[in-house]
Order: structure tokens, then C-alpha cells, then sequence
């Protein structure tokens, strides 16, 4: 059972609850100030799991800075403190500790509490490994290959959206150099991360991962798993996805600000008529510049930004033959950078994730995810975001950090947007030569009509295949409530710069996903999609078709 340094001030406190968590089998080592507590730990040969502290030591003051001290002094020990004071959930120090249990905490209420403390300090007792930061895995490789690591790893203090506790960093080093990174978020268990290690000779090689604590959130740990060193031939399904895939740097710019993260990188794969090749998407938490957050989740139904980085046609042996990068303004550019291996490496360098060659001095952090091979053939490319539902999460929690989700209450407020668990998600595939689309809803027994756009034109859906939009639920009111939906088709006239014809036409083609989110901003499936006809629906510009829901 974990090790709990005690502090209390209050003997009699102290006592009752050294005698309570005893007979629960914890150690418990009490201390009754914040001084006899940093001398227990400077003297200790092992540190305890866990603090578990009042606030009042005998001042709220004094265990605030007793809370600096220990972060200054042991950043990775996790801290629960106890407190009824107003106002230290918002502040400063609440980003540096684990968890708060509100006072007054009577003996039977301790009692009460227990089965919920116990799984705090079970979080804390699972996050034992992180104490020594770092781990070795020796590997040997018989033969030459690209190599991938999956590596478990966890951050259970952390939170994107606290600001001092977004993420941990970890350093990935392979024999003796450290490489690259990978943002560690925090989540109940650890999460599989899978990184390429590049071109490997054969032979011995020892992986080294370690918290980054120039770049981890000064109020993140780091717990290390196991690590699964895998190496990928000719013929195997990953060996040309791997081998291509791009070297990532994070934005100059987001340096310690822990926003626009990169997520994920899936890859694409086919055959022209220039040959075959392999197209790399990044996803970033959120854009900084750009589609505003409003704007990302009526034309695109999400927050996160998803841009395409490179596109390489290949050989017959396998070797880039012509290259793409999509560059500022969304021009698409030969690749003409440094190389690792056939990996080109990158760098975002506008602040809507545009992306050059890295030449000079690189930015500081980089990364070289492994690729998820995606097959869009049957959904829009947020499918990839689906199979890996943190992506959500994070996301959310980053709108939230930056200000950019409205009050409770207000309709619109300039860029922002409502808590994202207030939407659902519809996807469909659409054509819309010369026009754009969008989404309504109106509940059982009411005539009144919400559109996905907000009213605004330029949030309707001008785009042909997959689409997703995203539209707002008032206050109060969930899906299952809609009764029924509807499809608008408006002219893209006024939406283009060059003049286009006023008499487009929109094809909805076929329904695909209704998404809605749970308490954690993860999607989950909220109907099943209703049949189309043969043809789909077909409408000319201003003109509208509604449909059941069951």
C-alpha cells in the first residue's frame, strides 16, 4: 500500500487519521507543520507515494507555500490537500497538487470518504514508477530496418486544461542522443504512444525514455510502462508509411504555451498516374490563426485542425520520385529540405499549422509519431479522430484553457463557442457544385428551425465527399428531444471572390454519423442514420428537405 506523509497541525486530527488510514494498511508517516514535513523528506532515504495535507498549517498561507516548497523540491510527489477555504481552486497552487477533498471532514465522514480516497491514493500508487523519470530498453536489431517504439506511458497529474499541469514531455533518446518528444496527457491509464526511431543498423541499441523537464508542465509527472521495439521489413502493411512519414517540429511559437499540440499524423495511400503514393495529415489540438473556433465547428464539426503536410509519389524502388508540402496559404510546394533517413522534416510555421523545411537551428521540441494508416473511402477524415477519442478531450479542454467557450447563456459572443458537449455531430456526403449546405433541427412540438451556420454564409458547407458539421443544442436540451432534421441549400455567389454562377445545386448523397458527446468531451454515437433515397436528395439553390427522426 502507498507511503503517506501526514501533516496536520490539529494533534487530535492528526491522530484520528494516522489510526484510519492504518487500519486501512497504509504507512502513514505524520508530521505536524510544514517544517517537521520538509525535514522528514530532506532526511528520508525513500520518499513517501502521496502527501496528504490540511491547508491550514496553522495560516491557509502557510500550506500554500508549503505546497510551492514541495513542488520546488520534489515536482513529481503527488500532493492531496484537505481545505474548506475559499478560493483555492483559482489559485495558483491548486495547478500544482493532485487533488482537493473539502472540510469540515468529521470521523464519520472520513469513514465515508475512504473508498474515494483510496482510489486518489491508489492513482498515487500506480504512479510510482514515474519517481525515478526515466527507464532504458536495450533491443537488438539482426538486420537493418525502420523501427517503431510502443511505449506506455501516463501523466495522471496532469490536465490539459489546468494551466501548470498540462503535459508531461518525454524525451526519447536512442543510443545516447536524445531524438525527439512526445506530449504525455494526462488519463486515468496509461495510453499506447508509438513513435518511428528512424533508420537502424543492425546490432545493439538501448531506447532511453525521460521526463523533459525544461519542457513538461511544472505540475506533470511522468509514469513509464513497458516499451515494444518493433522492426518493420519490405512487405510488411507499415514498412513504406513509416519510412516516409514526416519529422515534425512543434511551432516556434507554442514553445511552453502548450497549445496547437500535435496530436496524431495518419497516412493515406494509392495509386495515380504518376504512380503510387503516400499522403501524411497532421492533427493539432486547435489553430491559433485562421478558422476561427465558431467557423471549425460549423464547417468542419470539430476544433481540432487537420492539414494535410506531405505527399510523396514514389519509385519503383521505393525512393521519393515528386514531392508535396502544403506551405503558407495553403499552396502546395515541392519538398526541397533535409532529410532523416527518407523522413523529411518539417516545422508549422504560420499560426494555422502551414508547414517548411526545417533548415538551421531547429525548433526545440520534435516529434516523429508513427502514422495510423486510414482508409477515408467511407467517412470524413475525422474517422481517424474517432478511433483515437482523446483527441476530443483534448481538444475541449484546450478551448476551455483559452478562453474561447462562451458564459452559460449567451447565444453568440464574437469567435466563441458553447461547451462542446452542448452539440452534436452530423456527417454526410455531399456534392455542391456552385453552392453550399447546411444542417437543421427543430424539436418535437415546436416549429422553430436552428441552422449548423448560425446564420452566417460563410459557414455553410461549400466542399464536395465526407463532411462534417457540428450545430448547438440550447441550454438544457439534448438530441433525443430533435424530431426532425433538415438540409438547406444556399448559392456560393456571395461566398467566393471570382463571380460564380447564382443557380447551383446541392446533392445530399448519403447520411453518415450523428455524434454527441459524454462528460469527459469524447463522441459517442447518438442514432443511427437515416436511409436516403436512391438518388439522395437533390435541391436547387434556396430550396430545403427535412427528414424524421425516430
Amino acid at each position: 500500500m502507498p507511503r503517506i506523509l501526514l501533516i496536520e497541525d490539529d494533534p487530535d486530527q492528526r491522530r484520528l487519521r494516522t489510526l484510519l488510514l492504518e487500519s486501512r494498511g497504509h504507512q502513514v508517516h505524520p508530521a505536524s507543520c510544514a517544517e517537521e514535513a520538509l525535514q522528514q523528506l530532506s532526511a528520508a532515504d525513500t520518499l513517501p507515494d502521496c502527501v496528504l495535507m490540511d491547508l491550514r498549517l496553522p495560516r491557509t498561507e502557510d500550506g500554500r507555500r508549503l505546497i510551492r516548497a514541495l513542488h520546488e523540491q520534489h515536482p513529481g510527489l503527488p500532493v492531496i490537500v484537505l481545505t474548506g477555504a475559499a478560493g483555492f481552486e483559482s489559485s495558483p497552487e491548486r495547478a500544482l497538487v493532485r487533488e482537493v477533498l473539502r472540510k469540515p471532514v468529521r470521523t464519520e465522514r472520513l469513514l465515508n470518504a475512504l473508498s474515494r480516497l483510496a482510489s486518489i491514493l491508489m492513482a498515487c500508487w500506480l504512479a510510482l514508477p514515474a519517481s525515478a523519470q526515466q527507464r532504458s530498453f536495450p533491443f537488438t536489431l539482426a538486420s537493418a530496418a525502420e523501427a517503431v517504439a510502443e511505449l506506455e506511458l501516463s501523466s495522471p497529474s496532469s490536465d490539459w486544461g489546468a494551466a501548470g499541469r498540462e503535459a508531461a514531455v518525454a524525451a526519447i533518446g536512442l543510443d545516447g542522443e536524445t531524438k525527439h518528444h512526445v506530449f504525455v496527457f494526462g488519463e486515468k491509464d496509461s495510453r499506447r504512444y508509438t513513435v518511428f526511431l528512424g533508420p537502424l543498423a543492425p546490432g545493439p541499441h538501448t531506447l532511453l525514455v525521460e521526463r523533459d523537464a525544461r519542457h513538461s508542465a511544472k505540475g506533470s509527472d511522468l509514469a513509464i510502462g513497458d516499451a515494444r521495439i518493433r522492426a518493420l521489413a519490405p512487405g510488411d502493411p507499415l514498412y513504406e508509411p513509416v519510412r516516409h512519414a514526416p519529422v515534425l517540429f512543434a511551432r516556434a511559437d507554442t514553445a511552453g504555451r502548450f497549445s496547437d499540440a500535435l496530436l496524431l499524423v495518419y497516412c493515406r495511400r494509392g495509386r495515380d498516374a504518376r504512380g503510387p503514393w503516400l499522403e501524411y495529415t497532421a492533427v493539432f489540438s486547435n489553430e491559433d490563426g485562421g478558422t476561427s473556433t465558431r467557423d471549425l465547428m460549423a464547417r468542419w464539426g470539430r476544433t481540432t485542425d487537420i492539414e494535410y503536410v506531405y505527399r510523396v509519389w514514389l519509385d519503383a524502388e521505393g525512393r521519393p520520385a515528386r514531392t508535396l508540402i502544403q506551405t503558407r496559404e495553403h499552396q502546395d510546394v515541392p519538398y526541397d529540405g533535409p532529410y532523416f533517413g527518407l523522413h523529411p522534416m518539417l516545422a508549422p510555421v504560420t499560426d494555422n499549422n502551414m508547414v517548411e523545411p526545417v533548415t538551421g537551428d531547429a525548433p526545440p521540441l520534435r516529434f516523429q509519431l508513427a502514422p495510423v494508416l486510414a482508409d477515408l473511402a467511407g467517412g470524413s477524415r475525422e474517422l481517424v479522430m474517432d478511433g483515437e477519442p482523446f483527441t476530443y478531450e483534448i481538444a475541449c479542454k484546450e478551448i476551455r484553457r483559452e478562453g474561447k467557450i462562451r458564459a452559460p447563456g449567451q447565444w453568440i459572443d464574437g469567435e466563441k463557442i458553447a461547451d462542446p458537449r452542448r452539440y452534436f455531430i452530423a456527417e454526410f456526403l455531399a456534392e455542391t457544385p456552385n453552392a453550399a449546405v447546411q444542417i437543421l433541427y427543430r424539436f418535437r412540438g415546436e416549429s422553430l428551425w436552428r441552422g449548423s451556420s448560425l446564420g452566417i454564409a460563410r459557414n455553410f458547407i461549400e466542399r464536395d465527399g465526407w463532411v462534417r458539421t457540428a450545430a448547438e443544442l440550447p441550454e438544457g436540451r439534448g438530441f433525443s428531444e430533435i424530431g426532425e432534421f433538415a438540409f438547406q441549400c444556399l448559392s456560393r455567389r456571395d461566398l467566393e471572390r471570382q463571380p460564380v454562377p447564382k443557380n447551383g445545386r446541392c446533392r445530399i448523397v448519403r447520411l453518415g454519423k450523428f455524434l454527441t458527446f459524454d462528460s469527459r468531451c469524447r463522441p459517442v454515437d447518438a442514432a443511427a442514420a437515416p436511409a436516403t433515397p436512391e438518388n439522395g436528395w437533390q435541391l436547387n439553390v434556396g430550396e430545403m428537405v427535412s427528414f424524421s427522426h425516430d
